[in-house]
């Protein structure tokens, strides 16, 4: 979606939600808990990593980084960050997928959102008001509240990419619904990398 934000007639906005809360209210389970699911998606990140032209590399220890671990910690500063300096949320985001999904890094304790915020350019100022607010009950009530809309929405995972066309609420689900997103949104789907032919 970022390569396509600027291609196509949107407004991207990225929304920080807890995807724990998602599986429990849908039911869902994760990859790691179902041993052939588990199995196919190391082989299956591999595929889209390099499909997608992102250096994505499957974690020692999936089950640890997605249950034992999660991610409300992550997604509350996040939530902080696009509630203070929502032009740093798509670099912080970024920054702290890079730790999990390439260099196999915690992306849950305050010096690891730290060391993503750093990277991706705030200053240590804002990064330290930002960790302050992550117990914060107006941010954690804000990634409730977008949580109970994906799920009321009927999430049931990620990526959820939900399209406001004319104030009906579409949504997809999965990284290979791309194309029906671009036919919902009237626009043409070029691959992961618009502008070329070799993954067409």
């Amino acid at each position: 979606m970022c390569r396509y934000q600027h291609k196509w007639n949107i407004a991207l906005k990225l929304r920080p939600f807890y995807l724990g809360a998602i599986m429990h209210e849908s039911g869902n389970k994760p990859p790691a808990t179902v041993p052939n699911k588990g199995a196919y998606s190391i082989k299956d990140v591999q595929r889209l990593g390099k499909y997608f032209d992102v250096p994505i590399k499957f974690p020692k220890n999936p089950f640890e980084m997605m249950i034992i671990k999660g991610t409300l910690p992550t997604q509350r500063f996040l939530t902080a960050i696009d509630m203070t300096h929502p032009e740093m949320l798509e670099k912080v985001s970024r920054e702290l997928w890079m730790r999990n999904w390439n260099r196999d890094e915690d992306v849950t304790e305050q010096s690891s959102l730290a060391a993503a915020a750093k990277e991706a350019g705030m200053s240590e100022e804002n990064i330290t008001a930002v960790l302050k607010l992550i117990t914060d009950e107006k941010v954690k009530n804000k990634l409730k509240q977008t949580t109970k809309e994906a799920t009321e929405l009927g999430a049931f995972g990620s990526p959820m990419i939900v399209v406001d066309i004319n104030g009906q609420k579409e949504w997809v689900f999965g990284s290979d619904r791309f194309p029906i997103l671009a036919d919902l949104l009237g626009e043409k789907w070029e691959g992961p990398l618009p502008g070329t032919s070799s993954k067409l």
